[in-house]
């Protein structure tokens, strides 16, 4: 097991595009590391880099305590799991796991141990002498992890190796995954579109957008505390709700002023951000998460101003909660990251090209399965101001303190 540090990597290919710029990261021996972000964010070439498939162009790469920039693929001690299983299907999976040792000429009874070994770890015992073709998509994953097992490496590269299976194996293989990492021990840097992948399994998540690190921290600080704009709309499922807000004095305290509505801040908010009191009669991106909006016939105690009525224009019901997408009379924020976040996940960029009635946007709120909401309904929705979020709209920064964010 080895740390992975990058020291100011960069990667500028010969046409002059710069995949990944200046990044500093370091991963800790036995941490797993998930990097996450948009498609050509540039996870991708950093793992690539660490695997020594794509070159380096500035800054260092170490291995441990070796810088590797120039050191070949096959000597840095690390064992790679690509999306596309990448197994021999003429090789059965006990020879499909056994084939790198032999490459390094490991003595055959010691091969045999060591596949052995991995095939319980995996619970591929009674498949070792089948060929690819004959397993399931979970399985076929469990070999080429296997195969990255036996080598006991200094380190992990995994390249999406999920994203090939069904919505239900994903959740199985990705708890498998965690914990086999956990049990092992090695160090691991796992490359995901798929934020709620990041989330569930990283002891760290790296955030990357244009190639750049945008926050590097545990998933819960991510989620409660988003450096900026596009952390906070990246992270969190359904994705957070950006709208246009000016933030006004009243009665010794500060409310939020959205479209029709008016929302009293909640005293802890100004106590947590103590920077929001210098954007008093300014414009900010107010971020409010769906979990945190509520039927308010169902919420109860709340007061009139931590509400905001809408028309409730799609109605999803899940069994264990309802999806509400209720219409309001308040403007979306538009910057340049909500619309590369809308363009992200195939949507259109702005409200008005999804047929939203003029002067609207849609607040996507996360029900109780006892609200009984319905369609074309106009409904009350609750909003828990102690956990809204709150970013400059000109640096995209998030707005908290003297040290963090847009207040400093």
């Amino acid at each position: 097991m080895a740390e992975v540090t990058f020291d100011r990597v960069t990667k500028v290919y010969p046409d002059g595009y710069r995949a990944v710029s200046d990044v500093n990261l370091g991963i800790e021996d036995g941490e797993f590391m998930v990097l996450v972000g948009p498609s050509g964010c540039g996870k991708t070439t950093a793992l690539r880099m660490v695997a020594g498939l794509e070159d380096i162009t500035e800054g260092q790469l170490r291995i441990g305590e070796r810088v590797v920039n120039h050191v070949p693929s096959r000597d840095r001690d690390i064992a790679m799991v690509f999306q596309s299983y990448a197994l021999y299907p003429h090789l059965s999976v006990y020879e499909n796991i056994a084939f790198g040792l032999r490459l390094k000429k490991v003595p055959k009874d010691e091969v045999d141990r060591r596949v052995q070994q991995t095939a319980r770890l995996l619970g591929l015992e009674d498949h070792l002498k089948r060929k690819p073709k004959a397993l399931s998509g979970g399985q076929r994953q469990r070999v080429a992890m296997g195969r990255a097992i036996v080598r006991q490496p200094q380190a992990f590269l995994m390249d999406e190796p999920l994203s090939n299976l069904d919505a239900k194996l994903r959740v199985q293989m990705r708890a498998e995954i965690a914990r086999l990492q956990s049990d092992l021990g090695v160090t691991t840097i796992y490359v995901t579109h798929d934020q709620i992948e990041a989330m569930t399994m990283g002891d760290r998540v790296a955030v990357m957008r244009k190639g750049e690190l945008q926050q590097v921290d545990d998933p819960q600080t991510l989620y409660d505390h988003p450096v900026n704009l596009f952390v906070g709309g990246f992270i969190g499922s359904p994705a957070m709700n950006m709208l246009h807000a000016r933030l006004e004095a009243e009665n010794g305290g500060v409310a939020a002023v959205v479209g029709d509505h008016r929302i009293r801040l909640a005293g802890r908010v100004l106590q947590n951000r103590p920077a929001l009191s210098g954007y008093t009669d300014r414009d900010v991106i107010l971020g409010i998460r769906p979990e945190n909006l509520e039927d308010a016939a169902v919420a109860g105690g709340t007061a009139d101003e931590n509400r905001m009525t809408g028309t409730v224009v799609l109605r999803e019901a899940l069994g264990s909660e309802i999806m509400a997408h209720v219409a309001i009379a308040a403007r979306a924020a538009e910057t340049e990251e909500t619309r590369e976040l809308a363009r992200d996940v195939g949507a259109p960029e702005t409200e008005s090209q999804v047929g939203v009635e003029e002067g609207k946007t849609i607040l996507v709120a996360r029900f109780s399965a006892r609200s009984r909401v319905h369609q074309g309904e106009t409904t009350e929705v609750a909003v828990d101001t102690e956990e809204l979020h709150f970013f400059d709209p000109e640096t995209g920064l998030g707005i908290y303190d003297d040290t963090k964010g847009a207040g400093s």
